[in-house]
């Protein structure tokens, strides 16, 4: 075989090989975007054969946090990360995340301490302050600002879908539907996050649950105020009657004018919110950002006697800043 032949050859199947690659990629890409579309998490794993005993163990998050065993100052925090992670829909258990942001905090402690050491210079008490509070900007500060987020933007999102499922679940009740049928129906038409939780109400209530006991956990644990709403309108239509797809649609209308005064509300302090966001991320990626690319910035100011107190003044004023910023930005509608 002459070597122009042979090169031919070879340009011939890499072009094959791509060309099967392309439109492997883009029918897979086809594919998720399909089922994306017409189902949300639990109806994949319902059509992927999963059944409902596994379903309520892959979907649901149980309070994992294990608060009655760790110290006092220690429960209160794995508390408040659990009331974020489940807000987040992360299934992570909140020990193991503690644990996990310990582990890496002490691991970035100990290898900034190595590099300082080896490096020749001293370690003096101010320095090793000053690498400690970077481990826990680094360990602690950064991913629950990450959790922190995700837990916003998926409660907004669930905020946005429930006028849209209380709609659907009043037009099942209008079609004659009873409730639990009206339930499937909005969990079959919604995508997740809402779709998934309406789920799981369904499977608690296959299971013997009362109804008004599954919305109410599924309310409190996504954390969205007009849920609790219509748990109580719920409840008081159960227990004096009345036409069930009026209230739910008046309920609708409701939510629905509360949202739209609630963007304009967001819409005029948009600036504050903003202005306040960068003042609590600033600093913290600043310090993190300007210790790694230039430790000495820090590190030689921090044999000063008075860099101790200094430094700590600084925590604690800015502790003191993002709790009153937090304040004048929660804004109720």
């Amino acid at each position: 075989m002459t070597p122009d032949l042979l090169r031919i050859l070879i340009l011939v199947v890499v072009f094959a090989a791509v060309m099967l690659g392309i439109e492997r990629l883009l029918s897979g890409m086809r594919e998720s975007r399909g089922t994306a579309a017409a189902i949300n998490k639990r109806l994949a794993l319902i059509s992927r054969g999963v059944s409902r005993d596994e379903l309520a163990q892959r979907l649901r998050r149980v309070d994992r946090s294990g608060s009655a065993g760790l110290p006092p100052f220690l429960a209160g925090t794995a508390g408040r990360l659990e009331r974020v992670l489940t807000g987040a829909g992360l299934r992570i258990g909140t020990t193991s995340l503690l644990l996990g942001f310990l582990i890496g905090t002490f691991g970035v402690f100990v290898l900034v301490l190595s590099l300082v050491w080896t490096s020749g210079a001293l370690v003096t008490p101010g320095r090793i302050f000053l690498i400690a509070a970077f481990a826990v900007a680094l360990g602690f500060g950064l991913p629950l600002l990450v959790i922190g987020r995700i837990a916003t933007s998926r409660r907004k999102k669930l905020e946005e879908q429930f006028p849209v499922a209380l709609d659907v679940f009043v037009r099942g009740l209008r079609a004659g539907h009873p409730v639990s049928a009206a339930l499937e129906l909005v969990t079959t038409e919604m995508i997740d996050p809402i779709g998934s939780e309406f789920g799981m109400v369904l499977d608690e209530i296959t299971y013997g649950a009362e109804l008004r006991d599954a919305l109410q956990t599924m309310a409190n644990r996504c954390g969205v105020e007009d849920m609790q709403m219509f748990v109580v309108s719920l409840s008081i239509q159960a227990e004096t009657g009345g036409n069930l797809a009026e209230i739910l649609e008046n309920l609708a209308k409701v939510v629905r004018e509360r949202m739209s005064m609630m963007l304009k509300v967001r819409a005029l302090s948009s600036e504050g919110r903003m202005t306040a966001f960068i003042l609590t991320l600033l600093p913290v990626i600043s310090f993190v950002v300007l210790f790694i690319s230039s430790p000495g910035f820090y590190l030689d100011v921090a044999d000063d006697p008075y860099f101790i107190p200094a430094f700590a003044a600084l925590l604690v004023g800015f502790g003191i800043g993002v709790f009153w910023i937090r304040k004048l930005i929660d804004l109720k509608v």
